[in-house]
C-alpha cells in the first residue's frame, strides 16, 4: 500500500514561503554542521509529488535536484511540454490527490513524498498523509503562504519525538492518527 510522507520547514508563526513565494529566508540561518535527517528521510522514498509553486521554485536550480520520479499537480502545468532537460525525471498532471498516488502505486511506488503548501493541505483532507516531520526555524514573518489552512475537521496528532538543533531548529515528528 502506498503512503504519503511530509518533510518540511516553517516560521515559527507557521509559515513555509513569503507570500511571492520566497523562500529565502530558510537558508539565512547557519546550519552547515548540522543534519536535519533530510538525506536519511529521502533514502525511503520512492517518488515526490509537489505542486506547481514548489515546482517553480525549484525549476531554475540546475543539475535538477532529484533523482528519483517527480509528479507535478497542476492544471495550468498539465498542458505544457516538459522542459527537455528534466523528460524521464518530471511529469505534469492535472490529477487529484487520489488519482496522482493511484498512478504511483500501479506504478510500484510505496513511499511518496508530497511537498508543497496547497498540495499538502489536500493530501492531508484525503487522508493520504502518513506521518509529518516539521521543522520549525526560529524567524517570525508575520505573513506569508501557510502550511496549514482551514480544515473542515479536527486532525488528531501523535507526537513521536521532537529533537533540537545549536542553530535553534526545532524538530518535531507525528503520525496522524485516523
Amino acid at each position: 500500500m502506498i503512503t504519503g510522507h511530509v518533510f518540511i520547514a516553517t516560521s515559527v508563526d507557521g509559515f513555509i514561503a513569503r507570500e511571492n513565494g520566497n523562500i529565502d529566508w530558510l537558508h539565512e540561518i547557519d546550519t552547515k554542521n548540522e543534519d536535519h535527517g533530510y538525506v536519511q528521510f529521502m533514502q525511503n522514498i520512492d517518488a515526490i509529488i509537489m505542486g506547481r509553486g514548489t515546482f517553480e521554485t525549484l525549476s531554475a536550480i540546475r543539475p535538477w535536484v532529484y533523482d528519483i520520479p517527480v509528479l507535478v499537480l497542476s492544471k495550468t502545468l498539465a498542458d505544457q511540454s516538459t522542459p527537455t532537460d528534466l523528460i524521464g525525471k518530471v511529469r505534469f498532471v492535472n490529477k487529484t490527490p487520489k488519482e496522482a498516488m493511484a498512478l504511483l502505486e500501479n506504478e510500484g511506488c510505496r513511499r511518496v513524498y508530497v511537498d508543497g503548501g496547497r498540495v499538502v493541505q489536500s493530501f492531508i483532507y484525503d487522508a493520504l498523509i502518513t506521518d509529518l516531520i516539521i521543522t520549525q526555524i526560529p524567524l517570525l514573518l508575520g505573513n506569508g503562504r501557510r502550511l496549514f489552512g482551514d480544515i473542515p475537521n479536527d486532525i488528531f496528532l501523535q507526537h513521536q519525538k521532537t529533537k533540537t538543533f545549536p542553530s535553534g531548529f526545532v524538530q518535531s515528528k507525528y503520525i496522524i492518527k485516523r
